[in-house]
């Protein structure tokens, strides 16, 4: 692989970096079922430019220019692959290797194959974990705690972010650490609460959302795989042992990579390792996991309305409403989202967003090829 440098997002050679490479893992195998209808498992969220100009996988990767980083490793499946290598070209990235998952077995065996290509580039090498679908307001300040997290991460801990909670949410999975407002001992993951119990979290100071990013030592991350969950580690290196390699593709061997378990990080590793620490992030996070969630980042005019494309209102208030070609228009109506795509319209309750995935859900179990097929190429 060779090593990169682009005028407009800062990247360093990571040639020259005899101690220490930084080497992000963006992970980009979600579907992103709860943005449907624009967002499909053949053209899924992180690829569209949903809260901004520039694509969410985009926004993800400039988003660690201040860390002078190596060229970023993707992990994606086969559909994404090209699509995902243009627009990595679009931001000046060139040869940035893509590690093509055969199936979707979660984030554990995605990381673990990720890692062992970084431990080639730098056996030293410092991974810094990112799903590819977040949003982060402050980028000095993610900037900012994720060298304190490669600090970290030089001392053998596997480093998770924990966000700075601002509301008793019951929708995210929480982290108790030891410390209060710095870095301290992960002592324990939570899954999602009732609300008495999220604020309880709030309250305490020392509960943290779980962000799903990570840094850690390549090598120190793969030693505690190969301790508390061996089998993911024998399956995953035997299928990147036979991989096939095409260019920047990398493919993962399908016959091994299956014995993997579907496993996040969290069950494999973080939640048994006695190395964790959590480094708390207070950057405006947010995950965008619906179409509320996008409404909660996105530019709001006088009325709270979040407007793309050919829309007319009239008294809306507090509304997402995104046209595709067809002009929309609403009249009278407040905290709706209304997505109009080409082969599909939705029309909900803003808090009911969530729901979204039941639809789709329902569409797929008809056949409906909408549930899962993308007009984005029809819209270039």
């Amino acid at each position: 692989m060779e090593g990169m440098q682009s005028e407009g997002i800062g990247f360093a050679d990571w040639k020259w970096r005899k101690i220490m490479t930084i080497i992000p893992v963006i992970l980009s195998g979600g579907s992103g079922t709860r943005l449907w209808p624009l967002s499909r498992a053949d053209y899924p969220k992180q690829l569209i430019p949903l809260a901004g100009e520039k694509t969410m996988i985009q926004q993800t990767i400039e988003r660690v220019q201040g860390l002078n980083t190596a060229s970023p490793i993707v992990v994606c499946n086969e559909k994404h692959r090209f699509i995902i290598a243009e627009q990595l070209r679009e931001i000046g990235i060139e040869h940035a290797p893509i590690i093509i998952e055969p199936v979707a077995k979660n984030t554990a065996p995605a990381i673990v194959a990720a890692c062992i290509h970084a431990e080639k580039i730098d056996p030293e090498s410092v991974v810094l974990v990112l799903p590819s679908d977040h949003c982060i307001e402050n980028t000095q300040a993610f900037v900012e705690a994720a060298r304190i997290a490669v600090q970290e991460a030089q001392t053998g801990s596997l480093v998770t972010f924990g966000i700075t909670p601002t509301f008793a949410a019951t929708g995210y999975g929480y982290i108790e650490s030891s410390s209060k407002g710095t870095t301290g001992t992960v002592k324990r993951f939570v899954e999602k609460p009732d609300e008495a119990t999220a604020q309880k979290y709030l309250d305490s100071g020392n509960f943290y959302w779980n962000s799903g990013m990570f840094v850690f030592k390549a090598s120190s991350f793969l030693d505690e795989v190969k301790t508390l969950c061996p089998e993911i580690y024998e399956a995953t290196a035997k299928s990147m042992e036979k991989a096939s390699v095409d260019s920047d593709f990398i493919r993962l061997e399908k016959d091994s990579f299956t014995k993997n378990p579907s496993i996040s990080i969290d069950y494999a590793v973080m939640e048994k390792t006695k190395h964790g620490k959590v480094v708390p992030l207070d950057a405006g996070w947010n995950d965008v996991g619906s179409w509320e969630s996008l409404w909660e980042v996105s530019k709001k005019d006088a009325d709270g309305n979040v407007v793309k494309g050919p829309v007319v209102l009239r008294n809306v208030t507090g509304s997402l409403i995104h046209a595709h070609k067809r002009t929309v228009a609403a009249v009278g109506v407040d905290n709706l989202v209304i997505v109009d795509t080409p082969d599909a319209l939705l029309v909900i309750k803003k808090e009911a967003s969530q729901d979204v995935k039941h639809i789709v859900d329902t569409l797929k179990e008809a056949g409906n090829p909408c549930a899962t097929e993308s007009f984005m190429e029809e819209k270039k």
